[in-house]
């Protein structure tokens, strides 16, 4: 993580309900300010990410997407508003984040993440966060952040739940053992078609606004290495029920990525091809 950087007296006064927690203080607060966080994607996911971490201070957000604002996406994309209807997504968060919290940085990366320009854009943070719509992005990004030795705190969502974890392969836990990837999690895509497409059935913004915030909530816990960390764990959020639920998982030996007798030592774009993964609930 980056070195620390002293606060101004106006960020004190922003801070302060901060700075009154132990876990956080004044070295906790320095630390967010000197983050440098990458979002993949600032839709349904990224909007309630985007907002918390500005608001909690990370000085360096960077947000990556290739998409442009529409009616239909404010349900749920808070980041964004009526008057930005037809503005690149980017633009359209930065603009948010800088009438949030003047002292953010936002690097505002009009493009769609992929093989040519991954490794050079994620080397460039400490954290990523997966918001993106479609398995075959999830499964660069990820292989992305394990080639660049970079933590990757992932969410995606369904209709009315949603799901959550932390994934850092290029670290141990204290046996020893690797952290699980996402091909641990998810060895393959699902077949075509066997994934619900939220533009076809619908999805509950507020849901979707729960897990952007809990992401939000892992990606500080990661800055300031506080409390339990997700890896190794899935969060399941059920919204009619309300409940949650964990599920626990462990690396896999066999993955190609950070198994034993690995494969994937480049990002080959005829892996993450269009159509070689089903698409995910697009939020």
């Amino acid at each position: 993580m980056a070195g620390s950087a002293r606060l101004t007296p106006e960020e004190i006064a922003r801070y302060k309900r901060h700075l009154v927690l132990r876990e956080v203080g004044g070295q906790g607060q320095q630390a967010l300010k000197a983050a440098r966080v990458l979002v993949v994607g600032a839709g349904g996911l990224g909007s309630p990410l985007l907002l918390y971490l500005a608001a909690a201070g990370v000085g360096h957000i960077g947000i990556i997407d290739d998409d442009t604002v529409s009616l239909d996406n404010l349900q749920r994309q808070i980041v964004h508003d009526t008057a930005h209807i037809g503005v690149r997504k980017v633009e359209s968060a930065a603009e948010t984040i800088a009438s949030l919290n003047p002292h953010v940085t936002v690097e505002a990366i009009a493009a769609r993440i992929d093989t040519g320009n991954a490794l050079d854009i994620i080397g460039r943070y400490d954290i990523v966060c997966d918001g993106s719509d479609n398995f075959a992005t999830r499964y660069l990004v990820s292989d992305a952040c394990y080639l660049a030795t970079r933590t990757l705190v992932f969410a995606a969502v369904g209709q009315f739940d949603g799901y959550l974890t932390t994934f850092k392969p290029h670290l141990t836990d204290a046996n020893g053992t690797p952290f699980p990837s996402y091909r641990c999690l998810f060895p393959e895509a699902p077949p075509p078609g066997t994934v619900l497409n939220c533009s076809e059935v619908g999805v509950l913004g507020a849901s979707v606004g729960v897990i952007g915030t809990l992401q939000a909530v892992e990606v500080v816990k990661e800055i300031l290495s506080i409390g339990d960390s997700l890896a190794g764990r899935l969060m399941l959020y059920d919204a009619l029920s309300a409940r949650f639920s964990e599920m626990k998982f462990g690396w896999d030996p066999d993955n190609p990525l950070s198994g034993k007798a690995a494969s994937i030592r480049t990002l080959d774009a005829a892996r993450y091809a269009p159509g070689a993964a089903a698409d995910a609930c697009r939020a």
